[in-house]
């Protein structure tokens, strides 16, 4: 479902002056910032529309007239870098009148009322509680342009349950926006093992590893640490057969979910790295450019690590890679073999945390292609 922005106009994008009335093109001046926090937004998957109360419109306290030139040169310029509104609604009534389509109403936006847009994931952006409470009104979140500190002082206690973001600053706006979108939650269920995965590339959240195999949750928890992602992963599996389902299915759910957070891959660094532990030498290069190519040079000399076989920490990464789609060659040398899977582990988290590092304010794909 798509997801929406409810942009407010005045004191957001531009300067809203003492009487609250941009009448004329001495008055329009933007707010710091919100060109380039606005065409920055512009290549995600929102769909920007914007949504302003405007007193008395069309009276003769603030004649048409005196509006729209000043209205139409803040989209000229706003079109100018990019930035366009799929649509535009403006309530036209008094503060007094009370008017279901004056916000915080949302009688003016019924059309996404209907089931069909994914509200839940959905932001108003706006410089006043109304907005906030608009937000409330529609069942999304709210993004305050204020000072932070300001958030408690201006909201009631349901506002400030709506509030995902409160900054005066477009750039952390843009920022927020575009790395909320870098997750994913895989639900993976065979005959042989129970898989679930919530993961999020930015690393909001706390992580979590229960494989039910001890030095597989230790490995594992390398991921999150050294990548800066956030990773929650259980899994039930048929440990009284062995430990391959089980090691082998987390391994491809991770893939999967580590593909459907990178969503488009815009802005992201896409290569990465080699790291050393102890007397162990690990070397891990990565290509998130979606073709699967998988090489693993890591020679053991135990059978098991803890709870699980060595032989198995090649397949785990084949699998990986191959859930991934992308290139992931691997090659480590060591005397002691925990320290050799831990390194490969670690080794793999930094290269990944370098590959996924992303430049929000410059989105484009990181191939001559144009695509991956």
């Amino acid at each position: 479902m798509k997801r929406l922005l409810f942009i407010d106009r005045d004191g957001t994008i531009i300067e809203e002056p003492a009487d609250e009335q941009i009448d004329s093109l001495a008055k329009l001046t933007f707010v710091p910032g919100a060109i380039s926090g606005l065409r920055s937004i512009m290549s995600t998957d929102y769909m920007p529309l914007l949504v302003s109360n405007q007193d008395g419109l069309g009276t003769d306290s603030f004649p048409e007239s005196t509006f729209w030139p000043a209205h139409n040169k803040m989209l000229q310029t706003l079109h100018g870098e990019g930035i366009h509104f799929a649509h535009e609604y403006i309530d036209r009534t008094f503060e007094h009148e009370n008017a279901p389509t004056r916000k915080p109403g949302t009688a003016m936006l019924t059309e996404y009322l209907t089931g069909e847009y994914d509200l839940a994931h959905s932001y108003v952006i706006g410089d006043r509680a109304t907005d906030v409470q608009l937000a409330v009104n529609l069942g999304c979140r709210a993004i305050l342009l204020q000072e932070p500190h300001r958030a408690q002082q201006m909201l009631n206690a349901t506002q400030q349950q709506a509030l995902a973001l409160c900054t005066d600053s477009w750039a952390k706006v843009a920022e927020f926006l575009r790395t909320t979108e870098r997750c994913a939650e895989i639900k993976r269920t065979t005959a042989e093992t129970d898989i679930h995965i919530v993961i999020d590339l930015d690393g909001h959240q706390p992580s979590n590893i229960d494989t039910g195999l001890h030095f597989y949750d230790h490995m594992l928890e390398q991921i999150p640490k050294h990548a800066s992602i956030s990773l929650c992963c259980t899994c039930r599996g048929d440990l009284a057969v062995d430990e391959h389902h089980t090691m082998e299915d987390v391994a491809i759910a991770l893939g999967d979910a580590l593909r459907q957070a990178l969503g488009n891959k815009r802005g992201i660094e896409r290569y990465g790295f080699v790291l050393p532990m102890d007397e162990c030498d690990a070397m891990v290069t990565l290509d998130l450019g979606g073709r699967i190519d998988f090489k693993w040079d890591v020679p053991f000399t135990r059978e098991y690590v803890g709870d699980t076989p060595t032989e198995m920490y090649e397949h785990v990464f084949r699998s990986l890679c191959q859930a991934l789609q992308c290139n992931l060659h691997i090659q480590a040398r060591g005397t002691n073999n925990h320290h050799l899977i831990e390194g490969v582990f670690k080794a793999f988290a930094r290269t990944l945390r370098q590959a996924i590092k992303r430049n929000v304010f410059s989105y484009e794909i990181p191939s001559s292609k144009g695509v991956l």
